[in-house]
């Protein structure tokens, strides 16, 4: 059944048109109006009855399959899936996908840790805590108990150029993402908050950011991030309250910002009343740059963890709030899960002290520095991105190659890699590349297999430009 004829007022609704769409949407699903396995008109069709563009028509139909009331099937239409929107995810993360799952393929989209010893760390960190263990690990874990650990991770951190920060600017999150979805709730208010973000970014930002109700808006990036200009103009135009952006390694295109462009963008953000989130998770390496927190302090969360250089499974984050607001991170994380499990506190602190996490990081960085060789050695000579230091790398596919292509002959290759509009807002622009892991879990073998078979396919494209 075709809904050729529904044909809402818009004006019923305030705010931008897309928006108006969208809720409007979403009552006439609610009410029956539009009834379950209904087809909606085309993008040009209801455009052009409402009289609006077919762009505010595609957002508002974007925004309702993000919630889960419409699905879109390629070459039959857009359809009425649900009544409601689901309350979560219905496909698990890829990280799920059991090893036998993969039928031999190399898997090169997530950028997980090699095998360093850490097992053999944790177990003797253990018998070390455990003549310590006490009452404390029966009643619900406190903020104030987590003070000396707050304190370690402050000498942890003294290879980053933050500004003056202390044990009381700190809060523990259970890992990165955690930590993003925590400074949302201490910032974001409204119904329909924005925050802006780079048009190519990792896509936690976004599943973060829906689930505080907020509009995520892209930003423009060139070879060094995000560019100033076009976060000024997306100020003027959206009033957006949060900023998302990495300035080290920009996930996915190992873009890193310069000292020069990072204080345009923190006087940009204290213009505008910006709320910064600075996204330090992947750099493993030192920097004798400033980060955007010692730039602007008053304003800028700084966000790292241990799972690209320690362990994933730890589920250890932090968040170095902004001046003054330390006391605001911890609240609100003490409301949200009381402070991290005692079990897993008391093991960070003894890496931190026993100086076992320093080590650790120094093993992770001989064996990405290994991997980091064999790849360049393979792709190099083509338009690779990379940084020392950091565990992936962006590849600009040559002329005739289209990423959703290369990927698909890729994994017929028994290689897997994640395309970049993977990372692309909804309708946002992708260029035609790829992101490749430096996979620390495959064995140094298959990893060397996997670029010598990605080398050999990036030499035939399916298309070849004539010679000029």
């Amino acid at each position: 059944m075709i809904s050729t004829i529904w044909k809402p007022d818009l004006s019923a609704y305030p705010g931008p048109k897309y928006l108006a769409l969208s809720r409007a949407l979403r009552e006439a699903i609610r009410s029956g109006e539009l009834p379950q396995s209904a087809q909606l008109p085309t993008v040009r069709d209801l455009a052009w009855a409402l009289g609006v563009t077919p762009g505010t028509v595609s957002r508002a139909y974007a925004l309702a399959t993000q919630e889960g009331l419409l699905a879109a099937t390629v070459g039959r239409g857009t359809f009425v899936a649900a009544r409601a929107p689901r309350l979560g995810p219905t496909q698990p993360l890829l990280l799920e996908r059991e090893p036998d799952q993969l039928h031999g393929r190399i898997d090169l989209r997530a950028p997980r840790l090699p095998d360093v010893g850490q097992a053999d760390a944790f177990r003797a960190a253990l018998q070390d805590i455990l003549p310590r263990i006490g009452e404390d690990w029966i009643d619900y874990p406190t903020q104030r108990g987590e003070v000396p650990l707050r304190a370690a991770l402050c000498d942890w951190l003294g290879d980053r150029d933050l500004g003056p920060v202390s044990a009381d600017d700190i809060a523990l999150t259970a890992g990165g993402q955690n930590a993003i979805s925590l400074i949302l709730l201490c910032c974001l208010r409204g119904d329909r908050p924005v925050v802006l973000t780079e048009e190519l970014a990792y896509p936690g930002f976004r599943h973060a950011a829906r689930l505080a109700r907020a509009e995520v808006i892209g930003v423009e990036t060139d070879d060094q991030g995000m560019i100033p200009e076009a976060l000024e103009a997306a100020c003027r135009r959206h009033g957006a309250q949060v900023l998302c952006l990495t300035t080290e390694a920009q996930n996915p295109t190992t873009a890193r910002m310069t000292p020069d462009r990072r204080a345009r963008i923190a006087a940009i953000a204290r213009h505008f009343d910006l709320q910064v989130i600075e996204d330090d998770c992947y750099t493993l390496s030192e920097s004798e740059w400033p980060a955007l927190r010692a730039l602007a302090p008053e304003r800028v969360w700084h966000v790292g963890s241990l799972s690209k250089t320690i362990s994933a499974a730890l589920r250890f984050g932090y968040v170095v709030c902004p001046a003054g607001m330390g006391e605001t991170g911890r609240l609100t994380a003490q409301h949200a899960f009381f402070a991290l499990p005692k079990a897993v506190s008391d093991l960070c602190l003894h890496l931190f002290q026993s100086g076992t996490a320093e080590a650790i990081r120094r093993r992770v960085g001989e064996d990405l520095a290994s991997r980091i060789r064999i790849m360049v050695n393979h792709l190099g000579r083509f338009d690779l991105c990379w940084q020392p230091g950091l565990r992936f790398a962006f590849l600009n596919l040559p002329q005739g190659w289209r990423a959703s292509t290369f990927t698909r002959m890729a994994e017929a290759e028994g290689v897997l890699l994640r395309s970049a509009d993977e990372y692309a807002l909804i309708h946002g622009r992708a260029p035609q590349a790829v992101r490749i892991a430096l996979a620390g879990h495959i064995p140094e073998e298959r990893f060397t297999q996997s670029m010598e078979r990605l080398a050999t396919l990036l030499s035939r494209p399916p298309y070849d430009p004539p010679a000029v």
